[in-house]
């Protein structure tokens, strides 16, 4: 056993934790690696699928989880960051795992993470691992926190991987066009492993494809080239469509909203029908179980609020077309703070025909290394002509924003969503 915490509670252990990991991202994988198999490597007990892409991965996870658990299965879903507690990292079958079961982890293992040098995120990956392993889940889904090639998650050898569309985020370790990106993210397909490829543009698939192949992949699975939708319509209620492929067409409803939502189930009832035949679910009773499908900060709805966590121009403009053409009550108030690291005049600009109005503020729980400047913000949206102000206080733009507007879309990052969320008190896995 390691030391003991001095504080045997929930929070203390976390924040042992954070104070214990590096805060900055190290890609690699030696000291998960070294983590691993000083836990006797769990992961090599789970038997998983593999999310890895820049939009979309969490749409494809929580989809893929629907599916198997609709099925009678035990499934676990590894994803990050999380909204408002730490928990929502590790959920099986729809339940964050227990507190004490973090706090024992952490009380044996926090020293060994110590000595490894280990990162928050290759220590939490361990830890779901583990956790899973001990649960003895019948599947894990597992989303990737960075790329891929060398993301901590990276250790696994899946059943199937799958990967999104790629768009450009994380440009100071990925690279600073799709091109350079999407060999980092196809880094988790492994050979002999099916491999799916999500991404809709016919250059970017085709390179996916190619590094799929060259990788050892086998089948290489491009969804585009399998089929399309057809009929996509959008509402409140979620996405329906219909997916043609060989001259038939599957109807499918997924609770999502957004026509990029037909898209994302498309590619996660690829990835289940690429699995083993004692996991393979049938593609009708597959489609059946996205129709309620719901996900906590992707256009989650709750009364005037909606919850976005578009943090990339490509997301903010998938959720400027869903307001578009879900059509709330007006006029729309656009409550946004964004990491400085991101390119928030994109943000913005995506955002800007489809809102009324700018209310720019600051999220508490964003790192202070990476708090966006909110009155450069503010000078641009103005120069631009659309109708903003800056509330920097989080609290009083939460105040505020109602009486602006009918509607109140938060988003920009993970932090404004989760700190809206924690605030407005809309728990992120009960509703």
């Amino acid at each position: 056993m390691g030391v003991q915490l001095s504080h045997r509670d929930y929070r203390a252990a976390l924040d042992f934790l954070f104070a214990r990991t590096t805060g900055q991202w190290k890609l690699g994988l030696e000291r998960v690696e070294g983590f691993l198999d000083a836990l006797g490597n769990p992961h090599g007990r789970l038997r998983t699928l593999h999310v890895a892409g820049t939009n979309g991965k969490g749409s494809v996870c929580a989809s893929l989880e629907a599916v198997l658990r609709a099925r009678g299965l035990k499934v676990a879903k590894y994803t990050s960051p999380h909204l408002v507690d730490f928990r929502e990292r590790f959920l099986i079958d729809g339940v964050p795992v227990a507190e004490e079961a973090i706090v024992g982890f952490l009380d044996q293992w926090t020293p060994t993470v110590e000595r490894l040098g280990a990162t928050f995120f290759e220590a939490t990956t361990a830890m779901a691992f583990q956790l899973f392993a001990d649960a003895e889940v019948d599947v894990a889904v597992i989303e990737t926190g960075l790329g891929g090639r060398l993301d901590a998650t990276n250790v696994l050898t899946p059943m199937v991987a799958g990967v999104t569309g790629i768009a450009i985020d994380h440009v100071e370790w990925l690279g600073t066009t799709r091109e350079a990106i999407a060999p980092e993210k196809a880094g988790i397909y492994k050979p002999g492993v099916p491999a799916v490829v999500g991404e809709w543009d016919e250059g970017i698939r085709r390179l996916l494809a190619t590094e799929a192949a060259r990788r050892g992949a086998t089948p290489v699975r491009i969804v585009a080239e399998e089929g399309h939708a057809t009929d996509v319509t959008v509402s409140g209620r979620g996405t329906s469509f219909r997916w043609m492929r060989g001259g038939r067409g599957l109807p499918v409803t997924t609770g999502l909203p957004g026509r990029h939502q037909a898209s994302n189930a498309m590619v996660a009832l690829t990835m289940i029908d690429a699995l083993p035949p004692d996991l393979r679910v049938e593609a009708g009773a597959a489609a059946k179980a996205l129709e309620g499908l719901t996900l906590p900060g992707r256009f989650s709805r709750h009364g005037a609020w909606i919850f976005d966590v578009a943090h990339n121009p490509d997301g903010a403009g998938v959720t400027a077309e869903t307001l578009r053409a879900v059509a709330p009550a007006g006029p729309v108030v656009a409550l946004v703070a964004v990491l400085g690291d991101k390119d928030w005049r994109g943000i913005l600009s995506a955002l800007s025909g489809a809102v009324d109005r700018f209310i720019l503020t600051d999220a508490p729980t964003a790192p202070s290394s990476r708090a966006w400047v909110a009155s450069e913000a503010l000078e641009y949206a103005t120069s631009r002509g659309w109708t903003a102000e800056l509330i920097s206080d989080f609290d009083a733009a939460l105040a505020a924003a109602p009486s602006r507007g009918a509607t109140v879309l938060v988003t920009g990052s993970f932090h404004t969503v989760g700190d809206a969320m924690a605030r407005l008190q809309v728990s992120p896995t009960n509703g």
